[in-house]
C-alpha cells in the first residue's frame, strides 16, 4: 500500500484511493528509467501532504499581500538559502510551478514580443520551452534554433557562435531534455558575451548531477539558470531559478506578479527537505553512482548491438536509435513497460519518423540508482531490454510477461519510499 498511510482517502474516496495504491506497487515493480522521473523521499512525501496547502502567499518573504506570513515567510526563505548554499548562487526565486513557466520567466524578464532568442532545437534534443514553434515563446518571439552535429550527435560551439552572430538573440538557452552529453557552460557563455546575449542555463535534468559534484556548473558563466525541482534533485514537482545578482530583480518580477500568483507553500516546503537531503555526502555518492550506472548500461547496450545517439553517456541519459533494430520507438517503448521496464519513445537528431512515432528511445539511471541498483546489474537490464525489443520486432509478445515478473523478483530486494506490502 501507498506509504505514508491515505486512511482517510481509503474511508472516504476508495475510487482514487485505489488508484493510488495501484500506483505506488506499479512504481515498486517496474524498472522506471524515464530519465525526469525519480523517487522522492519521505520526508518529502509528507512536506507536500501537509496543511501548508492551505495557505495563500502571494507575494515574496517580507512583501506579502495576505496576512498570516508568519510562518510561511521564514519556510520560504529557508528554501532560499538552501537553494543558495547548495548550488553557490546569488540569487534563488523557488516560487515557480515547474520548469516551463521557470523558462517563460526568462522570456519575460529580458525579451519582448517580437525579439530574437535561441535554443537546442526540440528534434535535437531540446526542449519545447527553448523555442519550439507551438509554444508561447515560438509564438511570440523569434527563435532561432541550433542542433547537433549528424556526425556526432554532439553540439558544436562553431556552429552555435556563427548563429549567434548572424542573428543576435537577446537570450541563448543551454541545456535540454535529450541530451546524453556533458553541457559546455563556459564555452557558451563565451559566446552569449560576444553577441551581448543573457545566457540561460536550462539544467533541469543534470541539477542533482551539478549538487552532487558529478557534472560542472553553471554558475559563474550563466547569470540565469532554471530547473525543475525533480528529477535527479529528487525533489517535489516544483521549479526554481537562480541568478547572480545583477538579473535577481528581473527574473523575481517575471515570476510574480509578471506569470503567477501565490506559490505553492506545501511545495516549497519539499524543495526544502529535498535540498536539504541533496546537501548531505550520500546525495554526492548518489549522483556518482547515477553515471556510472548510465555508463555501464551504455556498454551492455552497445555490446548488444544498439546504437546510442553520440555514442554514449556522460550523465544519467542515453538516447537510442533504434533504426538497427527493424522496429520504432513507439511499439518498443509499449512492449518494454509490458515487460517491467518503463521508459518513453523520442525523435532522435535527424529522424526521418514523426515525433509521435519516432526512431528512438531515451532512458535513464536516476529511478533505478535511488532504489540502490548499482552498476553489476546493467547488464542484465540490457539483457532483459534486448529480449523484449527483439520479442517486439517479431510480434512475440510471449516473453514479456515472462520477464515482468523476473524483473519483480529482482527488485522485491530494492524497495521504494512511497510503498509497502
Amino acid at each position: 500500500m501507498h506509504q505514508p498511510p491515505i486512511p482517510h482517502i481509503d474511508a472516504e474516496d476508495p475510487e482514487i484511493a485505489g488508484l493510488i495504491h495501484d500506483e505506488a506497487r506499479r512504481q515498486h515493480d517496474k524498472f522506471r528509467m524515464i530519465p525526469s522521473e525519480n523517487y522522492v523521499s519521505l520526508a518529502v512525501l509528507e512536506a507536500v501532504g501537509t496543511v501548508l496547502t492551505n495557505k495563500y502567499s502571494e507575494g515574496y518573504p517580507g512583501r506579502r499581500y495576505y496576512e498570516g506570513q508568519q510562518l510561511i515567510d521564514p519556510l520560504e526563505t529557508i528554501a532560499i538559502e538552501r537553494a543558495k548554499s547548495l548550488f553557490g548562487a546569488e540569487h534563488a526565486n523557488v516560487q515557480p510551478y515547474s520548469g516551463s513557466p521557470a523558462n517563460l520567466a526568462v522570456y519575460l524578464a529580458f525579451a519582448k514580443p517580437g525579439d530574437t532568442v535561441m535554443g537546442l532545437s526540440l528534434p535535437m534534443g531540446g526542449h519545447l520551452t527553448h523555442g519550439a514553434a507551438p509554444t508561447i515563446g515560438g509564438k511570440w518571439l523569434r527563435p532561432v534554433q541550433y542542433g547537433v552535429r549528424r556526425d556526432t550527435g554532439r553540439i558544436d560551439l562553431d556552429e552555435v557562435r556563427d548563429i549567434a552572430l548572424r542573428e543576435r538573440p537577446k537570450i541563448i538557452f543551454c541545456g535540454g531534455t535529450a541530451l546524453p552529453r556533458t553541457v559546455d557552460f563556459p564555452g557558451f557563455a563565451a559566446i552569449a558575451k560576444e553577441v551581448g546575449a543573457v545566457l540561460a542555463a536550462d539544467i533541469a535534468h543534470i541539477a542533482g548531477l551539478i549538487a552532487g559534484g558529478a557534472h560542472p556548473s553553471p554558475v559563474g558563466h550563466a547569470p540565469v539558470i532554471t530547473t525543475t525541482t525533480h528529477k535527479t534533485l529528487r525533489g517535489p514537482r516544483g521549479a526554481m531559478i537562480m541568478t547572480d545578482a545583477e538579473h535577481a530583480s528581473a527574473i523575481d518580477k517575471a515570476v510574480f506578479p509578471g506569470l503567477q500568483g501565490g506559490p505553492h507553500n506545501h511545495t516549497t516546503a519539499g524543495i526544502a527537505v529535498a535540498l536539504r537531503e541533496a546537501a548531505q555526502p550520500s546525495f554526492r555518492d548518489y549522483a556518482a553512482q547515477v553515471v556510472k550506472n548510465a555508463i555501464a548500461l551504455a556498454a551492455a547496450l552497445q555490446e548488444r548491438g544498439y546504437d546510442l545517439v553520440s555514442g554514449g553517456t556522460d550523465n544519467h541519459l542515453l538516447l537510442v536509435d533504434l533504426a538497427s533494430k527493424g522496429i520504432a520507438g513507439k511499439p518498443a517503448a509499449k512492449a518494454l513497460d509490458r515487460a517491467g521496464m518503463e521508459l518513453n519513445f523520442n525523435t532522435v537528431p535527424y529522424d526521418q519518423r514523426k515525433p509521435f512515432d519516432p526512431s528512438g528511445i531515451r532512458l535513464g539511471t536516476p529511478a533505478l540508482t535511488t532504489r540502490g541498483l548499482t552498476e553489476v546489474h546493467m547488464p542484465q537490464l540490457a539483457a532483459w531490454m534486448d529480449e523484449a525489443i527483439t520479442a517486439a520486432a517479431k510480434d512475440d509478445e510471449a516473453p514479456l510477461d515472462r520477464i515482468a515478473a523476473e524483473i519483480r523478483d529482482l527488485l522485491s530486494a530494492y524497495p521504494i519510499p512511497g510503498w509497502s506490502d
